[in-house]
């Protein structure tokens, strides 16, 4: 039995020590060692990383395939990822482009812009990237249209649910929007993932997710597995997502050329078993997991993972009214830009379906709509609250 903290332990170095010890001797326990667990899976991924660079890295399927049920998911799954283009017509997403300014601009949006509300995103000149709004008309048309609902469907049909989640129904989980004008300049953002930080290796629900890296048997570690990742909590920090997410993903407002500062991933789903047995090797400090912590995203470094980083790869040109989507556990970045060309919009929707976790966030959704207030995800910026044309339950 693995020790299990299901809220922040008060003494991290200490729970480091003690839950690294745990899933060795645990592993130790099926007859291998943790090196022997670990090679199998680096020889496993250096054959992505290999296949990645050699191939197509980032699947490409139209949205009228996906209706009609004629998509093929084969590449989607080997990659996680995917464009799916004409997903809405341009003029749709270009009229909400336009909405959204207008919407932003009648309310005196930038007149009271406060600047960032964390540091996770950075700002453009004296106007935001990432605007913290949520209930515009255009966001909340977009997260409940049937084209986006056809979509969602598609991408939860590639895991395996099997009443771990509802596939069919998502909780529309509010997020920002990015704007990013010509001749912008943008560090961007470094490589990292989101499913979580220390909580993946130290609550009990996750350790069953994990059960088959931390076992032994890590030929059975299957990333399209849903089990165990539903129910569980999370531990709380600024960057965390309350909700499950299948795919994280973002819709296009403007065309977006691939060297413009745009969504890189390393398309290998099965990474996750790299990142998570990594700190258990001799190199890492028994109290480090390799540079994961709380209150931080979860970061992906040339130190410890450069055979992953080979694989890192950029989205293609995309046009207004494609959609891009990356697995929940996927590592990504954005690249940075300088004096970019033409704008970098989008509306961020993720596919976040319907289970116990999701719930619970449910009545925040609910609570945050009803109010005009910034989700408790994100900081509490609430600029939208008095604003007369924001969206309403009524």
């Amino acid at each position: 039995m693995l020790p299990n903290w299901e809220t922040t332990p008060d003494d991290l170095p200490k729970a480091i020590r003690e839950v690294k010890k745990a899933i060795r001797a645990n592993i130790e326990a099926s007859g291998r060692t943790v090196e022997e667990v670990f090679a199998v899976v680096e020889q496993r991924i250096r054959r992505e990383v290999e296949d990645v660079k050699t191939g197509q890295a980032w699947p490409v399927i139209d949205y009228a395939d996906i209706e009609a049920g004629t998509a093929s998911t084969d590449l989607v799954r080997r990659r996680g990822c995917l464009v799916v283009r004409n997903h809405f017509g341009r003029d749709q997403a270009l009229a909400w482009d336009k909405s959204i300014v207008d919407y932003v601009e009648s309310n005196r949006f930038f007149e009271n812009y406060r600047g960032p509300g964390d540091d996770f995103f950075g700002s453009v000149g004296s106007k935001p990237e990432i605007y913290p709004i949520y209930w515009s008309p255009a966001q909340l048309e977009a997260r409940r249209h049937e084209r986006m609902a056809t979509v969602r469907r598609f991408l939860n049909s590639l895991w395996q649910s099997d009443g771990w989640f509802d596939p069919g129904r998502d909780v529309l989980y509010p997020d920002r929007i990015r704007r990013r004008p010509p001749g912008a300049k943008s560090g961007g953002l470094g490589t990292h993932l989101d499913p979580g930080t220390l909580d993946l290796w130290m609550t009990r629900e996750y350790q069953q997710a994990f059960r088959h890296l931390f076992n032994g048997t890590v030929e059975q570690y299957d990333p399209w597995d849903a089990a165990h990742r539903t129910t569980g909590p999370q531990y709380p920090g600024t960057t965390m997502c309350s909700v499950f997410r299948t795919f994280q993903g973002w819709t296009a407002l403007s065309d977006m050329d691939h060297d413009q500062g745009v969504l890189h991933t390393v398309p290998i789903p099965g990474a996750m078993a790299y990142l998570m047995l990594r700190p258990l090797l001799d190199d890492v400090p028994d109290d480090d997991m390799c540079g994961v912590t709380v209150n931080q995203v979860f970061p992906v470094s040339a130190e410890h993972h450069p055979l992953l980083l080979e694989a890192l790869s950029g989205i293609p040109d995309v046009k207004a009214g494609d959609s891009v989507w990356w697995h929940c556990d996927m590592i990504h970045s954005v690249a940075p830009v300088t004096n970019q060309k033409g704008w970098g919009n989008v509306m961020y929707i993720p596919a976040a379906p319907w289970c116990p976790r999701n719930e619970r966030y449910a009545e925040e959704i609910e609570r945050a709509f009803r109010t005009g207030s910034s989700p408790s995800d994100f900081p509490e910026e609430h600029y939208e609250r008095d604003w007369p044309n924001r969206s309403r339950p009524e």
